[in-house]
């Protein structure tokens, strides 16, 4: 079975002093003072930033109408003086419009889409249909963006711990395994199954979440098991699991113990306390006996 039906990776080119990104709200409203902040923050890093015509909008909990939140995500797409798109934030709503992005746009001239939480409905069509790595993380919630930064700007992998401090630690069994990180947030994982999650025959699923009851993760992880989704998996990442309980914890670690494959918890990617950022759709070793988690800019 095959990872997606695209034929190639498409993995764009790292930033450079200069280049242009646009940042746009495809989810719900953003704070002003935080977009603000994060504009200064990356031309700091010598980047030319641009905002799209709709980040402020609000229509009840979106940031605006479908149709708008499209208009400025397909434009960012298709402007190719545009080097990389960065959501504002989550929230609620990608998914109401991953179904009708400029696949096309993003096949042509490939460039990173950076956010997390609900735009993981974003990378997880992106890498199903197109094959494009995407950087799960946002700017706003690191002091200095340096995760980002690094992300955005180097060649360098990205290798990241497991902290003992997370919940999920716990999880962590034993094994290497090696195959592209697909998923992000538990709930838009769940969300995009039967029409924009990639078949993940090979790969490791990356999951995290917040603020979800113990049913709603249970309920999440049950469906996903008993379709035939996780059927294949090489190995499971396990982010911050952020204002849920020990219980809820356990119960994960129930659903992906029975998989019987690696699982490496505690890494800091998500909501919880000074997360990271990564490539989603990239090669990647998961090392539950080293407790790290390796992932690749290029196939190396």
């Amino acid at each position: 079975m095959e990872l997606s039906s695209v034929s190639s990776v498409l993995f764009p080119e790292k930033l450079r002093v200069g280049d242009k990104v646009r940042l746009i709200s495809p989810a719900s409203t953003p704070d002003e003072a935080s977009v603000s902040r994060v504009r200064d923050r990356l031309r700091g890093w010598g980047l030319e930033v641009e905002l799209g015509g709709h980040v402020f909008a609000r229509q009840g909990y979106l940031a605006g109408p479908d149709t708008d939140r499209l208009t400025d995500l397909n434009d960012a797409l298709r402007d190719t003086s545009v080097r990389a798109v960065i959501a504002t934030r989550g929230g609620k709503g990608s998914y109401r419009i991953a179904d009708q992005i400029d696949f096309a746009a993003a096949r042509a001239d490939p460039k990173f889409l950076v956010g997390f939480s609900d735009i993981s409905a974003l990378h997880l069509s992106l890498w199903d249909k197109c094959g494009l790595v995407g950087i799960h993380g946002a700017p706003f919630d690191a002091d200095d963006g340096a995760s980002l930064r690094r992300t955005l700007m180097t060649d360098a992998p990205i290798e990241l711990a497991s902290r003992a401090t997370e919940l999920t630690a716990k999880l962590t069994t034993q094994g290497k395994v090696s195959g592209p990180l697909i998923g992000g947030n538990l709930d838009m994982v769940a969300t995009a199954a039967g029409w924009c999650l990639p078949k993940l025959h090979g790969a490791i699923l990356l999951i995290e979440a917040v603020n979800q009851a113990i049913g709603a993760i249970d309920r999440q992880l049950s469906m996903l098991r008993k379709a035939g989704h996780f059927d294949g998996l090489a190995g499971v990442a396990v982010g911050q699991f952020t204002d849920v309980s020990e219980d809820t914890v356990n119960m994960v670690g129930e659903h992906i113990g029975a998989l019987n494959v690696p699982i490496l918890g505690g890494l800091p990617l998500g909501h919880g306390s000074n997360p990271e950022c990564v490539f989603v759709g990239a090669p990647a070793v998961l090392d539950a006996d080293a407790l790290r988690l390796t992932v690749s800019r290029r196939g190396a």
